[in-house]
């Protein structure tokens, strides 16, 4: 094997983004292979379970619950709709918002793909030893809050609230005064 070359301070075997990516290309594959002839990806699993343990959560209450973004997320509910996993209707708090519920289909899918889904994560986990599983989780789940929280600080000036217009102090028009009186010669 041909020795390295140095790069500078970016090493790819240490490097958080490349490992965490192959990590989760690992527990993808993981998944995929669990799931055999089933057509439900990892990231629909994650919305029917979201939906399950909460029925008739909002699109961006799912985009938070889910960590998948806005216009992703839209799409697969839109897909997942149409092939009878999810219903959706507008919140009576919102009509601009949409709650979304699962159909029986979609909760059959749920149960079917569910024992699989633990021995996808539990064939994920095994590739450690079990003294460093516990640790794994509680680091990768305080990145996670770390992100979430950094996430909220970004969008409070976004969202907050920006104080009443101030209005234009209206300027009165000045007073008629009356016509000079006259002095008679």
């Amino acid at each position: 094997m041909a020795a390295r070359k140095p790069t500078g301070s970016f090493d790819l075997e240490n490097s958080l983004s490349h490992l965490l990516r192959r990590a989760q290309q690992f527990a993808y594959d993981q998944f995929v292979q669990q799931m055999g002839a089933s057509s439900i990806t990892p990231r629909q699993f994650i919305v029917l379970f979201a939906v399950d343990e909460e029925e008739g959560l909002s699109q961006t209450d799912l985009v938070n619950r889910t960590g998948i973004d806005r216009s992703t997320l839209a799409d697969m509910i839109s897909r997942m709709i149409k092939n009878g996993l999810l219903a959706r209707k507008r919140t009576a708090e919102d009509a601009r918002a949409n709650s979304v519920r699962l159909t029986a289909a979609g909760r059959r899918a749920l149960k079917s793909a569910m024992p699989k889904a633990i021995t996808a994560e539990k064939a994920l986990l095994d590739v450690l030893p079990k003294t460093l599983q516990g640790d794994l989780l509680k680091g990768l789940g305080q990145l996670n809050s770390a992100i979430e929280s950094m996430k909220v600080e970004e969008e409070a000036p976004k969202t907050a609230k920006r104080a009443p217009a101030r209005k234009k102090p209206t300027r009165k028009a000045p007073a008629k005064k009356p016509a000079a009186s006259r002095k008679k010669a």
